[in-house]
């Protein structure tokens, strides 16, 4: 297809299809002249890829770009893709200096060592979660030990159940899924987390904390 049909089935205007060319967001088609090109589905499936990212995520371009570069040229390590698309995701927002003088991520620290996870300073995750957790305590919201774990057990399940898939996997796909798996499924575990809590209160089938085996803790 030539590119008039490309943005014709995509949706995506000529002009805008060409900056992603030019950025290297999407691929080239085949020439077929000096001036003309043939695209095919994939170039639809990428376009489809872009817009899951910079729409259903909300992800600036530039950001959009640090993760199909990953895609189409992983690092030898797993571990560090996944870093790094990490640190692709929101919220970007730096943290300003604590007020009390400690060093910036002491919260998080506390609380990975606490849920026995791994810390790695420069892992944008770790920032991510001492602004998380610096925010429940400004709005006088508990943040002791019994609520980490409440999450930190849960979460913990959730992502020993979301690595599963990758023993199946070919590296490339591996790859593709971790990414790819970190940055869309994360709004569906939060809108799916939304939901549930919806229907418990909708139903009155809210436990007590004796009925869901947890400390009873209430806001400071």
């Amino acid at each position: 297809m030539k590119i008039s049909e490309l943005s014709e089935r995509s949706g995506i205007p000529v002009a805008t299809l060409k900056f992603y060319i030019r950025e290297g967001m999407l691929p080239r088609g085949e020439a077929t002249s000096a001036t003309s090109a043939e695209y095919d589905e994939t170039h639809l499936d990428r376009l489809r890829l872009i817009g899951a990212l910079a729409g259903v995520r909300g992800l600036p371009l530039v950001r959009v770009r640090d993760i199909l570069d990953l895609i189409d040229a992983p690092l030898d390590s797993p571990s560090e893709t996944a870093h790094l698309a990490v640190n692709a995701l929101p919220p970007y927002a730096e943290i300003p200096a604590p007020l009390d003088g400690d060093d910036d991520d002491r919260r998080a620290r506390a609380a990975i060592a606490l849920a026995g996870l791994t810390y790695d300073p420069s892992y944008a995750a770790v920032r991510q979660l001492d602004t998380a957790i610096r925010a429940v305590e400004d709005a006088g919201l508990p943040w002791d030990e019994p609520t980490l774990r409440r999450y930190s057990d849960a979460v913990g399940e959730l992502a020993t159940l979301e690595v599963v898939p990758i023993a199946a996997l070919t590296r490339a796909e591996a790859t593709t899924y971790g990414i790819l798996g970190t940055a869309l499924y994360e709004p569906v575990i939060l809108a799916l987390r939304r939901l549930a809590l919806h229907h418990l209160l909708l139903t009155g089938q809210v436990p007590t904390p004796s009925d869901a085996g947890t400390e009873e803790t209430a806001p400071a």
